[in-house]
């Protein structure tokens, strides 16, 4: 830990022991509050949503006072995602896979559309309000479907198109989606179940329900009724120990360095098209195709348990971090144009998900976590809306289908989808 000055303001620098500590502090604030705060737990917002929400306003409220300025240390962010996405990959179960048959390309074909809709309202109003058009595409699907890093990748074809300082306006624009990805998602797909009484709240079982949330925000989604009835009747296995654990995150991080070498490649060979992928798509990859033979064959077992337990940690401090490093002073500083833009997006796409997502998605209770969930990437990151999803099956039911086509829409497909998208509407508007 170490001050220094920063654009004339005295600013502390955490390491990463410290940021860490820092993290958990925000987490179990952000449990504590969620807990007491009643619209807070209707609505369902994560518990790592509010306490790095809440860090991210101190520092801005300690920035604009003049009192001190907070540099956090998030080099573990790309590889907390990645060990994220990669347990995602292993709980693609050959069942699941079938089970999302038609139900992924459909989805995927809404989701696109989505991004479609988002550019025409972006360039549409941009140019309604005397903005520049590819400032609407930067506050469309540029960053909102795309997020920050697809964002930061197309920088440097928005300065060729006269945007100068792309990069600020992207990062502006991927903070305010990811913002309000968690806080409107859920309420949104909380009053849909409520509306078409497609699921009652759980019962409290051993734990209160309130900690079920707080700590519900790993990567299975839950068994459906057929995998808790096999589970069921299946020999009990003993305690998980930690040498078991430790094999699995093992296996983990060995996918995470094949998958890195396989998005290498798979950059190498996109780009000459343009198109920019996460840097996780090779250990999910992997992970998926490790989860088949696993599934196929007995050369070796994968624990279930450890890998949800891997993967509850891994996004918990993914995404607390996150939202703790948001620089809401950015949203402080934007023109108008964007505000009204981003603004207008945030309730179209909202209005997209509720009566297009839901409705084509089946008008049921696995629709509503659908729709929670395609908020969560639409306006922020798959993270978001994986933690979205988490927080509603943690109150409700499960939803292994959505917790399939979901995040593997989101993480993969429609990045491929979305930089062909971007790609016409730059092309478009130059």
């Amino acid at each position: 830990m170490e001050f220094a000055v920063v654009d004339g303001l005295r600013t502390l620098k955490f390491d990463l022991v410290l940021t860490l500590a820092l993290a958990a502090g925000a987490l179990f604030v952000g449990g504590a509050v969620q807990r007491r705060v009643g619209v807070l737990k209707r609505a369902s917002i994560p518990a790592a949503a509010v306490g790095g929400l809440l860090f991210a306003l101190v520092v801005l409220a300690l920035r604009r006072w003049g009192a001190l300025g907070v540099v956090l240390d998030t080099s573990l962010l790309l590889p907390l995602q990645t060990v994220f996405f990669t347990t995602i990959g292993l709980g693609a179960t050959v069942g699941l896979l079938r089970a999302g048959g038609w139900r992924m390309g459909f989805f995927l074909l809404i989701a696109t559309l989505l991004a479609v809709v988002q550019n025409v309202a972006g360039v549409g109003i941009a140019r309604a309000i005397g903005a520049p058009a590819p400032l609407g595409i930067i506050c469309g699907a540029l960053t909102l479907t795309g997020g920050p890093a697809t964002g930061l990748a197309w920088a440097d074809r928005f300065e060729a198109l006269g945007i100068q300082g792309a990069g600020a306006f992207i990062i502006a624009a991927a903070t305010f989606g990811i913002f309000l990805s968690n806080l409107v998602g859920n309420p949104i797909a909380t009053a849909l179940i409520r509306r078409f009484r497609l699921a009652a709240p759980r019962a409290a079982h051993t734990r209160n329900e309130s900690e079920d949330e707080f700590w519900a925000i790993g990567a299975m989604g839950g068994a459906g009724a057929e995998e808790e009835a096999q589970a069921e009747r299946r020999p009990a296995r003993g305690e998980l120990d930690g040498g078991e654990l430790l094999r699995q995150l093992l296996i983990v991080l060995a996918l995470m360095g094949v998958g890195a070498l396989l998005s290498l490649g798979l950059t190498r060979v996109l780009a000459p098209w343009g198109v920019t992928l996460p840097g996780y798509i090779g250990a999910m990859i992997c992970a998926a195709l490790v989860r088949f033979v696993a599934d196929r064959g007995n050369l070796f077992k994968l624990d279930e348990r450890a890998i949800e337990l891997i993967a509850v940690v891994a996004l918990a401090l993914f995404l607390v971090l996150a939202l703790m490093n948001l620089k809401l002073w950015q949203l402080a500083g934007l023109a108008l144009p964007m505000i009204v833009i981003l603004v207008a997006q945030i309730v179209l796409t909202i209005a997209y998900c509720a009566l297009i997502t839901f409705t084509l998605m089946g008008r049921d209770y696995e629709a509503a976590v659908t729709t929670s969930g395609h908020i969560g990437f639409g306006l922020g990151t798959t993270a978001n809306a994986v933690a979205n999803m988490e927080a509603l099956v943690a109150r409700y039911a499960p939803a292994p289908r959505s917790f399939l086509v979901v995040p593997v829409v989101g993480a993969f497909f429609i990045d491929l989808t979305n930089a062909l998208v971007i790609t016409l509407f730059v092309n478009l508007v130059r």
